[in-house]
């Protein structure tokens, strides 16, 4: 018998451990613990004494040492201009200006990151303890992410706890507890899809774990709105019972006879997809009623406040802070300059191309389903995003937080992944240094123009074409789910052989 080695044992033990889930997401919990301290770390350079009467610190946003990392956050900023610094309970109070100012505690994002942010800054009397407070309310979420990431896809999620968006952007603002609600939801249709050992079957029925799945997506939506977009998917994924077409090729449009004759061909073709209408409608209904729900508190006080969100949003403009092609392109095509004509045809442009992703991806979502596959609800949902980041007037550096947890759940070629970081990278790094060199106006250096110019069009590129390229994309869950047919057979034959068990321990009657 060979002698088994050292290394071999050991080797055999790694191989043991790699596979499991618990040292999978340890691993993950120990990195993202690292890339957040690092992260607070380097945003802790623009912050710290002497502060002003304000509690701002004097030497803001100058870095104290020349680091890589920009240390600007939106959190040190925002402790000014919206009376966060005074503690005024966000919404309720206060408004907007006709030219866009906000004041006396309206915020611009929704309501519950404007929460998030009020108890952020309890006790706190400058904008450093703003800032430290607030990272230790918002790096669970940040935990919370890797631990569903590691238990979805395994060492795919060092995607999300090794690179380098954690460092720059877990406390650059409010974004680690919107991405937990996205990630969230599709861990609930994971898990409850997954074989009961005890039953046989999933452990909670399609339409349970798509209500709960929507009902995460809607607190997503009342964080930072793109979760929102996914409810959508997830009905569609419902209401054709996460599974193929019953009929082959689904449904088709009769090209003869007249209007009627093909409408009534179309709606029989429908009927007989046996589809889910009333489980889609629940998704749907949950997710609305849970958004109305969140906002009554904020909304039901004072209007004027809530809406002043709303108002700045809309009244926001593609200028050079958005970080867009509609500035960097779209913009020397009416004239160059940020006036008048060029916002007003953005705003109309902006939302209407939104709109043209939003059913791009559904189509495309359906055109998989009509192949014979289930509606791929989560490559849908990564589309749609894509979309809208493409298309928003603003493109904030840290929104790669919201699609690198779809890089980990679907497998994406590595080299859309790899330029898609390395843009980001060059963003980050460039684009508060051409702020300060605009402010200052000082000579601008080549290589920050370029990395802004670089970052700014691979990101459109690529997003542009992850609209199309996250539909038809594998799924890197490594969870096991049943399939759908399987799992129905399963609970039948298990609840008739419990009924037949049932029937025969009844004893005859008059035996004892």
């Amino acid at each position: 018998m060979p002698e088994v080695t050292f290394l071999h044992r050991l080797r055999l033990r790694w191989s043991a451990a790699a596979g499991n889930v618990t040292v999978v997401v340890l691993v993950l919990l120990l990195l993202s613990a690292v890339a957040m301290t690092l992260g607070l770390l380097g945003k802790l350079d623009c912050a710290g004494g002497p502060y002003d009467a304000l509690g701002r610190t004097k030497h803001w946003p100058v870095s104290k040492n020349e680091l890589i990392m920009p240390c600007y956050s939106d959190i040190q900023f925002l402790w000014l201009g919206r009376d966060i610094n005074n503690h005024v309970f966000p919404y309720i109070h206060g408004g907007i200006t006709d030219k866009g100012v906000l004041f006396g505690g309206a915020v611009e994002y929704p309501v519950l990151s404007g929460l998030l942010m009020y108890i952020g800054a309890i006790g706190a009397q400058t904008d450093n303890e703003f800032l430290v407070q607030s990272a230790f309310l918002l790096a669970p979420f940040g935990f919370l992410v890797s631990a569903l990431l590691g238990w979805l896809s395994r060492w795919r999620a060092l995607l999300w706890a090794a690179t380098p968006p954690l460092i720059l952007y877990a406390f650059h603002n409010w974004e680690l507890p919107v991405v937990a609600t996205s990630v969230a939801a599709v861990a609930v249709m994971v898990f409850g899809a997954a074989t009961s050992k005890r039953t046989g079957a999933p452990r909670m029925s399609l339409r349970a774990r798509s209500i709960v799945a929507a009902l995460l997506l809607a607190v997503g939506f009342c964080l930072k709105i793109y979760p929102g977009l996914f409810v959508v998917p997830l009905a569609l994924y419902v209401l054709t019972r996460a599974q193929g077409p019953s009929v082959p090729g689904g449904f088709a449009w009769p090209r003869t006879g007249t209007l009627r004759h093909r409408w009534t061909a179309l709606s029989g073709q429908i009927r007989a997809l046996a589809l889910d209408w009333w489980g889609a409608a629940a998704v749907l209904g949950s997710a609305a009623v849970a958004i109305v729900a969140i906002q009554l508190p904020f909304l039901i006080p004072r209007a004027e406040g809530w809406k002043a969100s709303l108002r700045f949003q809309s009244l926001r403009e593609a200028n050079v802070n958005t970080n867009t092609f509609w500035y960097w392109g779209f913009r020397h095509l009416v004239g160059g300059r940020v006036d008048a004509r060029y916002s007003d045809l953005v705003g109309i442009l902006s939302p209407l191309l939104i709109a043209a992703s939003f059913v791009l991806a559904i189509a495309l979502g359906l055109r998989v389903w009509r192949r014979g596959e289930p509606f791929p609800w989560i490559g849908v949902s990564a589309a749609v995003l894509a979309g809208f980041m493409l298309f928003h007037k603003v493109h904030s550096p840290q929104y790669t937080l919201w699609i690198l947890p779809f890089f980990v759940l679907l497998r994406i070629r590595w080299p859309i992944v790899v330029l898609y970081l390395l843009a980001d990278f060059a963003l980050d790094t460039t684009i508060f240094r051409l702020f300060g060199i605009y402010q200052s106006e000082s000579p601008m250096q080549w290589w920050v123009l370029g990395g802004v110019q670089f970052g700014v069009w691979m990101h459109a590129v690529l997003l542009a074409l992850l609209v199309f390229v996250f539909v038809t994309a594998t799924p890197a869950i490594r969870v096991a789910t049943p399939d759908p047919q399987a799992d129905s057979e399963t609970a039948r034959r298990r609840r008739n052989t419990n009924r037949s068990r049932a029937l025969s321990s009844t004893p005859p009657p008059g035996s004892s």
